[in-house]
């Protein structure tokens, strides 16, 4: 029983949080400001390579490809210009953003199943999101670089 409730409270964390995601306003998760800005350690995102990221990133599920109509896409369309990556760059913050706050509020289990069993079922749902997280780390410095090459173009 304390399993279903762990269970039904994690479905309604990530439910909630996916809501949270679509109203919260833009602005207030750029991608040059603490703490979604590269850390200096991260080398810009190669550091993610050492986990081999290129070759399961595209296996973790991806919000956009399963509700296409609430999310926008993650392909970069064939002539991106600067304000669909600045808008791609702002999802890729929202996304980091609600994944860490899951990570915290997925600690709500213990609350629920005091004992191991919460520890390990808030412990599997942290590092459920890690992925996520990382994925969006290691994308965005490329998709900054992409945006200076396209604003320079289209200022030509």
């Amino acid at each position: 029983m304390k399993l279903v409730r762990c269970l039904l409270y994690l479905a309604a964390i990530g439910a909630g949080s996916f809501i949270l995601g679509r109203v919260l306003p833009k602005r207030l998760f750029h991608w040059e400001r603490f703490p979604f800005r590269p850390f200096g350690w991260e080398k810009n995102g190669s550091v993610y390579n050492k986990l081999g990221i290129r070759r399961w990133k595209e296996k973790v599920p991806d919000m956009s490809a399963i509700l296409p109509k609430l999310m926008p896409s993650k392909k970069l369309p064939k002539d991106v210009s600067a304000a669909q990556l600045e808008l791609m760059l702002e999802e890729t913050c929202v996304a980091e953003w609600i994944h860490g706050l899951l990570c915290v509020l997925g600690f709500g289990c213990v609350l629920i199943w005091d004992g191991l069993w919460g520890w390990a079922v808030s412990v599997v749902y942290a590092l459920g999101n890690m992925p996520d997280i990382l994925i969006q780390r290691y994308n965005r410095p490329k998709l900054v670089r992409i945006l200076q090459i396209t604003r320079e173009r289209e200022a030509t």
